[in-house]
């Protein structure tokens, strides 16, 4: 009986050790899924804040980017948007228009003279050497007010009338030099814009026709052709 008692007691010592055994292993299993689940959700978040910040650093870049354009690429993404065919004509319209300008301004820096210096020296021309010393002095001087005073003393000895008469036909000439090429140059101003203005008429014919085509109104159509 003592024998079997004893079986007994052993063959449940045994029997609580394997169940604490398994107990202890069951709880260190959910121990370790438990902390890999903590790692593969950290790592998650880590992952999603490293996408975000890749992002932010992607629109920060394209931000450098756009701001750090320079204003010929600007120019010329503008040009490629609005059309190669129509922005031709104001891209001719602007060279042209600028070249006449800038012919002016020289032509016009050049014809400029000391009008009160030039009086002085004529008033003492004359006074020392004659008519024909102030004709050299006008000679040598140039600009339209040199050359009127040249024509108006070439015609000194046929009378006052005369002299008159020379003085309002060379200013006449010489005014018309001054303001040859202005009305070109009014004309492309005023032309430029009306070559855009027609770009954008066009446009909207486009975009209402694609609203035509398309059944809807869509925003996206609209500004497409505008």
């Amino acid at each position: 009986m003592k024998k079997v008692f004893a079986l007994l007691l052993v063959a449940g010592v045994m029997f609580s050790s394997s169940a604490f055994a398994q107990d202890a292993t069951e709880a260190a299993a959910t121990e370790t899924i438990a902390a890999d689940e903590t790692v593969a959700a950290d790592s998650d978040a880590t992952a999603a804040t490293d996408s975000t910040a890749a992002a932010e650093e992607v629109v920060s870049e394209e931000a450098a980017t756009e701001e750090e354009a320079s204003f010929t690429q600007v120019l010329k993404k503008q040009f490629i948007d609005g059309g190669p065919f129509f922005m031709s004509f104001v891209l001719l319209a602007l060279v042209l228009g600028l070249a006449l300008v800038i012919e002016r301004i020289i032509y016009l820096a050049m014809s400029t003279s000391n009008n009160d210096q030039l009086l002085a020296d004529v008033e003492a021309a004359l006074n020392s050497g004659g008519v024909e010393a102030a004709k050299e002095v006008c000679r040598n001087t140039r600009g339209p007010v040199a050359s009127i005073f040249y024509n108006g003393l070439d015609k000194m000895n046929e009378g006052i009338d005369m002299v008159d008469k020379a003085i309002v036909s060379v200013g006449s000439v010489e005014n018309g030099k001054l303001e040859r090429g202005v009305s070109w140059i009014s004309l492309f101003i005023a032309l430029a814009p009306m070559l855009g203005f027609m770009g954008t008429v066009i446009g909207m014919i486009d975009a209402f026709d694609a609203i035509e085509a398309a059944g809807d109104i869509s925003p996206s159509l609209v500004a497409g052709g505008i």
